[in-house]
């Protein structure tokens, strides 16, 4: 029809023409609209990016924290990016979900994820020049659940500025719906709770209630789930910590929301306002938990495992099962507090008015603590601050201020300065102990310290000291090995063993811990038992101290050894945590143990990723394990055996037998004690944090008297806990033919000897010790 034949129609015809042709574009529109939602969804050409697909829809993946289990079940702590905890619908005050509908999306129970009045608000607003949103809480879910803006959910159009918005709106938009076709209300609600972040790393209505208030969910009250929902608007603008009348506004704002909503009347809300906002708050950080020593070494064995697995072990919501038997490690820290707590006050006492720094004659060090501040960090910061100005750096070290410190009977306020300080600090001993199971190497407890919150420092596996007599055993494992008996005899004498050392010729003359020489035959057994150094030291020269390093080392010592005639002593740096694993080698019947941590991984849903078997394999016969556990006997049965002083502690029912080792270094800067049974090794190491750092006399300092006792009192409580399944009894017999001599007869060991320890203080341990404490 030409242009003059339409005007001369009729004008009801045109009409209907104008009416077709509308007709034609809204359902052009209708097509592109539809075709474009499309397109967004299955990401066509790959321009969109990717969607939710129908897995992830119903079985939507949040960051969870990863948690730490003990070995029985208990949660010790967590990893996690974003503290999040969910917890149930029904779990939730019904307040909170109404404050939450109430003041984000009045409609909620009316749409089907998307709300076109808000939709057409935002837009009106928006064109006004006014920031409004139009979110429904179901949008807003699936962009916490989804992460729909993120460059790994972007296409090449989402860097393309404006379509990039319209993209992820898009999304947010399909997702939505989608949601609220697989999900009813309040399965979306409990879902939007349990992923909204609310500021101050709380993530989720049950991380939120307990940052804020040390509440549950399902105890929250109006006012209280009042400014939840306040805060979700902008989490740091209206943190009630940190902006507490921005907050307290909010919150009114939110009771006023309810109350026009019918959720609590408008009084209710009027007088709910003039309440002030009551925290009780407690920020979780990102390694939350048990505070303990041995999260360190867990978090280096699972970083690294979760990296060989490509999985973020701060997200992923894994499972990580100990071999820590938090029982166990209970009664761990409950024998060493009780037992350096009395330690600590004969320290006190035994220097009383004078500083517990000095050389070896006892002279207090000059300088001591002016050199060992220079290694704080406090130091490190005033240098950087004020430079090469010592002047402004000592008047900054030297000004008190009131300050929280330790003490053994809890904390305790004190004004002083960070000098003051670093001298209140060094006077107080440290200690270590490891307990692990022989068969499986199985670490059931791990002390790094007398106090986590203050000292840090690891003493198990991160510290390492000289290890006195308790590196005998591996001098008697390999003389053993190398066809001796427990039954052979040396003659306790004098001697002086010649050696070259860097191509300069030596002489090394050991004595005894009391300076005495007996001149008697004795068998290796009481040698060892009473911790002969004489003995020893001929028996490292027989058999080559060469091979007693090759011997440590085949039994899991793994720090430098010096292969020269006092290596028997223990002149040369071990840590508990070598010296337990080896010492359990023979009581696992000649097999060593990699020390285990970890036990097995899951996922969030409980599935096994990874079990973690234990890893052994044959060092030693069974024959020669067998007879260095009869050699450990000896230091409870033979007369004056070094560990007798276990007669005092209730150990002794139903035949029960122990062996072990006591050790002390040079000027009693270290106290050593390896205690077996048939179940357990447990490792114990006591000493100032500083070698210069000591008591003065055997009588106080040697490992007898500082660390055997842990052991005792540890052992003690372990045996009166019928649940952790250690029972009283004998070690287990050979289960092969022991062809060496090995029962010799000697007299029955008298109750509660005066017991002696081994010092091994000679000329090259002396220098060595000099060398070291000029460091410190």
């Amino acid at each position: 029809m030409s242009e003059e034949e339409f005007k001369q129609k009729p004008p009801r015809t045109k009409i209907n023409k104008w009416i077709r042709n509308l007709w034609k574009l809204f359902a052009v529109g209708v097509l592109f609209t539809v075709g474009y939602f499309f397109a967004v969804d299955v990401n066509l050409f790959y321009l969109f990016g990717a969607s939710p697909g129908l897995d992830e829809l119903e079985n939507p993946r949040n960051n969870l924290p990863s948690q730490i289990f003990s070995a029985d079940g208990v949660l010790l702590g967590r990893y996690f990016r974003e503290n999040r905890d969910p917890v149930p619908f029904d779990s939730i005050s019904p307040v909170m979900v109404k404050a939450l509908v109430a003041t984000e999306d009045e409609r909620f129970y009316e749409h089907q994820g998307i709300d076109p009045i808000s939709v057409l608000a935002a837009v009106r607003d928006n064109l006004k020049g006014e920031n409004r949103g139009g979110s429904t809480l179901t949008q807003q879910l699936a962009k916490n659940l989804y992460k729909l803006r993120t460059k790994n959910t972007k296409g090449p159009l989402g860097y393309v500025p404006g379509i990039s918005t319209l993209v992820a709106k898009t999304k947010e938009w399909n997702t939505s719906i989608k949601l609220e076709q697989r999900y009813t209300k309040d399965e979306i609600l409990g879902m939007y709770l349990n992923t909204v972040d609310f500021g101050s790393n709380a993530f989720g209505i049950k991380v939120a209630a307990k940052t804020f208030f040390s509440t549950t969910p399902d105890s929250l009250k109006p006012e209280q789930a009042a400014m939840l929902v306040g805060v979700l608007k902008a989490p740091t603008t209206y943190n009630p910590r940190f902006n507490p009348k921005n907050a307290l506004a909010r919150r009114n704002v939110v009771l006023q929301q309810m109350a026009r909503n019918k959720v609590i009347t408008p009084a209710q809300a009027d007088s709910l306002s003039q309440i002030p906002i009551e925290l009780k708050y407690q920020v979780e950080q990102h390694l939350d938990g048990v505070p303990a020593y041995y999260r360190q070494a867990v978090n280096e064995i699972v970083r690294k495992w979760a990296e060989t697995k490509e999985l973020d072990m701060y997200s992923e919501g894994l499972k990580i099962y100990l071999t820590i038997d938090s029982r166990m490690q209970r009664l761990a820290e409950e024998a060493m507090k009780e037992k350096m707590k009395s330690l600590q006050n004969r320290f006190e006492n035994h220097w009383r008015g004078k500083n517990p720094w000095v050389d070896d004659q006892d002279k207090e060090i000059p300088g001591f603590i002016e050199n060992a501040i220079k290694r704080t960090g406090v130091y490190q910061s005033l240098k950087a601050k004020y430079g090469s100005d010592t002047a402004a750096i000592n008047l900054a070290l030297n000004t008190p201020k009131k300050m929280t410190v330790f003490s053994w009977k809890g904390p305790k306020e004190m004004t002083m300065s960070s000098m003051d300080s670093l001298r209140y600090y060094k006077r107080f001993m440290r200690a270590g102990m490891m307990t692990m199971d022989p068969k499986t190497g199985f670490i059931k407890a791990w002390v790094g310290g007398i106090d986590y919150e203050n000292f840090k420092y690891d003493h198990v596996k991160q510290a390492k000291r000289q290890p006195g007599s308790t590196f005998k055993p591996f001098v008697y494992g390999a003389a053993i090995d190398q066809g001796y008996s427990p039954c052979d005899k040396i003659q306790d004498k004098r001697v002086t063993i010649k050696y070259v050392e860097n191509g300069k010729p030596m002489e090394w003359t050991p004595h005894n811990a009391d300076y005495s020489i007996s001149g008697r035959q004795m068998t290796l057994r009481h040698a060892m038992g009473r911790s002969i150094n004489t003995v020893t030291a001929q028996l490292t020269e027989a058999i080559g101290w060469d091979t007693v390093r090759k011997f440590a080392r085949k039994l899991g010592i793994t720090s430098p050894l010096e292969a020269v005639p006092s290596i028997g002593l223990g002149s040369s740096d071990v840590s508990i945590y070598e010296l337990v694993n080896a010492y359990s080698t023979f009581l696992n019947n000649g097999f060593l143990n990699k020390p285990m941590l970890v036990m097995r991984i899951e996922d969030r849903n409980g599935n096994l990723i990874e079990q973690f078997n234990p890893q052994q394999k044959r060092v030693i016969t069974e024959e020669t394990a067998f007879l260095m556990v009869h050699m450990l006997k000896g230091t409870m049965e033979e007369p004056g055996g070094t560990s007798q002083a276990l007669w005092e502690y209730d150990l002794w029912k139903k035949g029960n037998q122990i062996g072990g080792k006591t050790g002390t270094t040079s000027n009693h800067s270290d106290g050593w004690y390896v205690g077996v049974t048939k179940d357990l090794v447990t490792g114990v190491w006591v000493g100032g944090e500083d070698r210069s750092i000591h008591f003065r006399t055997s009588a106080m300092g040697e490992g007898s008297k500082t660390a055997l006792p842990i052991f005792g009192r540890f052992m003690e409580k372990v045996y009166q806990d019928p649940d952790l399944g250690i029972k009283l009894g004998v070690f287990p017999k050979a289960k092969v033919k022991i062809n060496k001599p090995y029962n010799c007869v000697t007299p029955a060991p008298p109750r509660k000897p005066k017991v002696e320890d081994s010092t091994a203080v000679d000329t090259m341990l002396e220098q060595m010790n000099d060398s070291i404490s000029s460091q410190f």
